[in-house]
């Protein structure tokens, strides 16, 4: 049987390629908001970032999810992203830890 291929993202900051399940997505849904989605089911268009607040920052100083979502970020939106990236960033390297690897099954 093929091994499963592992969708690969990259983040926006750092530019480095990484298993989509080891990224955090922030989504501008088609209504315009735009937030954190840990589940990466929510629809939109996605931008990925490391789970690690130095990656967060360069995002911000270099506009990189203005470019990666497709609409001007306010500075109110970059605030309220960090303080929500902040809270979810330990929940996400906890939740990333826990999950199996899939090719242990066979």
């Amino acid at each position: 049987m093929k091994p499963r291929k592992i969708p690969q993202r990259k983040c926006v900051a750092c530019q480095e390629m990484m298993p989509k399940k080891e990224l955090i997505r922030i989504v501008r849904s088609p209504q315009g908001d735009i937030q954190i989605d840990l589940t990466g089911k929510k629809p939109g268009r996605g931008a990925y970032l490391c789970g690690k607040t130095s990656c967060f920052k360069l995002a911000k100083k270099s506009k990189a999810f203005e470019r990666a979502l497709k609409t001007p970020v306010s500075a109110d939106i970059y605030d309220r992203l960090e303080a929500d990236f902040i809270k979810v960033e330990d929940e996400f390297i906890a939740n990333k830890e826990n999950v199996p690897d899939d090719d242990d099954d066979e």
